[in-house]
């Protein structure tokens, strides 16, 4: 395509430098495919990537490590004791308590410190 004064503009910037803002110059085509291409080629790379890391972990034992992992923690969880519902409660009323008390102690001690070199 042609533009003002003959300049072909082919990779879509202005010969100042600029972008430019047709439409025709934008890359694909009405149906959208080279766009779709692109975007299939960068999900098939993705896919390889994680493929290529997923075999290499497989291959050191990685993957049998984290499964014996797993396991472990899922054993060790089963022994755990959980609170019931009434101590959750609880306890979450001690620890609001004891931030809102902590803030407290850090606005008024801020407080106290801040007039006193103010004053000096």
């Amino acid at each position: 395509m042609v533009y003002r004064g003959g300049l072909e503009n082919r990779f879509g910037f202005t010969p100042n430098g600029g972008s430019n803002p047709s439409l025709s110059a934008s890359p694909g085509s009405d149906d959208g495919r080279p766009e779709q291409v692109l975007n299939m080629t960068k999900t098939l790379i993705w896919v390889g990537v994680i493929g290529v890391i997923f075999g290499i972990l497989w291959w050191q034992g990685q993957l049998k490590r984290f499964s014996v992992y797993w396991q472990q923690t899922t054993e060790e969880l089963k022994k755990c004791t959980w609170p019931t519902w009434t101590e959750l409660k609880g306890s979450t009323v001690v620890v609001s308590i004891s931030i809102l008390l902590l803030g407290l102690l850090t606005f008024v001690v801020d407080q106290v410190l801040f007039a006193l070199f103010i004053k000096l």
